[in-house]
């Protein structure tokens, strides 16, 4: 096909697949690694690699694992912000017991109804089961119907199909859209306290709404300590098709901060380039997320987003909604598992 020189890939399985392939320039042909690493954390020079060799540099990125809140709403009450699973549990809790619905939730998205479903299933997956059982998931090095996906689904839907935890429960998940469930904690009353979104759902919130007095975030607590707390993200790789002069010039230029700061500063924008303080975001919530992202233990990528497209994008979707309609896990994830090309 006719290569571009550069590309900005929005799925890193897409990178694997061209680099498997040999359409792709190693970046160790041109730039130093000294310099590479200076610029990201390894975390980030894992998720731009295949096979051990570096293809790709993030450049813009969302974070996933967030918890929505309004700070006015939870000051009203008292309720403190949760730094470990357990005491997110007992907030929930303690809410319930206050007469209100701690967590909204919203699986309807037309063609991709049930995305919002597969971060949890993988939030639950990354913080029970850990980060190497994870990467053998998305690689089907263990079966999609195995004992801990089954734990993360089952673990998920103690949640969701509870009415008392989730606004409406799953019958009002399944039709609501991630956009309205997120405007929940805007109500008054609120329709809920909490809710887990990634960071450029804050693009729907009304202009009126003032960040870190309407809405703000913190990350969502580790569930097991051992492995501490990752975050899911996704977002956008730069890749070589043909190396050349200009090509490889501007590719060092963003390894670089200068471009990524340039960008920060317009707002709706992310870096995991280390040399772009939390200062330079405008917004004063995605400074928050800045800063939650650079003290994370380690990142993962949307396991949905490197998974074979008929099971990441597909079936994994349409099975959260059959899921969060009353089929019992094992058997939605043997279909998947099923599927696997």
């Amino acid at each position: 096909f006719n290569k571009p020189d550069l590309v900005l890939l929005p799925q890193p399985g897409l990178m694997v697949e061209l680099a498997d392939a040999g359409h792709l320039v190693p970046l160790a042909q041109f730039m130093n690694a000294s310099s590479v690493k200076s610029a990201y954390s390894d975390s980030w020079l894992e998720l731009g690699a295949v096979e051990d060799e570096l293809y790709g540099l993030w450049f813009r990125i969302s974070v996933q694992s967030l918890i929505w809140y309004r700070p006015t709403a939870f000051e009203s009450k008292g309720y403190d912000i949760p730094n470990t699973w357990s005491k997110l549990t007992a907030l929930s809790n303690q809410i319930v017991a206050d007469g209100e619905t701690p967590w909204c939730i919203g699986l309807e998205n037309g063609a991709a109804s049930g995305q919002t479903g597969t971060d949890w299933i993988e939030e639950f997956l990354l913080r029970t089961a850990g980060p190497e059982v994870y990467s053998q998931w998305i690689d089907h090095r263990i079966p999609f119907d195995s004992p801990q996906v089954i734990k993360a689904f089952e673990e998920f839907g103690r949640l969701v199909k509870n009415d008392k935890l989730v606004d409406g429960g799953a019958k009002k998940a399944i039709a609501t859209s991630e956009s309205d469930a997120a405007l929940g904690i805007f109500n008054s009353p609120p329709d809920c306290y909490l809710h887990r979104q990634g960071n450029t759902i804050s693009s729907v919130f009304p202009e009126s709404k003032t960040p870190r007095i309407d809405y703000d975030v913190f990350p969502l607590p580790s569930i097991d300590p051992k492995f501490g707390s990752p975050l899911l993200v996704s977002g956008e790789v730069m890749v070589m098709f043909n190396l050349t002069p200009e090509s490889e010039s501007l590719m060092q230029y963003l390894a670089t901060p200068v471009p990524h700061e340039t960008w920060a500063a317009l707002g709706g924008f992310l870096s995991p380039h280390k040399g772009v303080a939390p200062e330079a975001y405008p917004d004063l919530v995605t400074q928050d997320v800045a800063q939650i992202l650079a003290d994370a233990d380690g990142v993962r990528c949307d396991a949905s987003d490197l998974m074979p497209g008929y099971v990441g994008t597909d079936i994994f979707w349409s099975g959260i909604m059959e899921f969060a309609g009353g089929k019992p896990a094992a058997e939605v994830a043997k279909e998947i598992d099923q599927s696997w090309p």
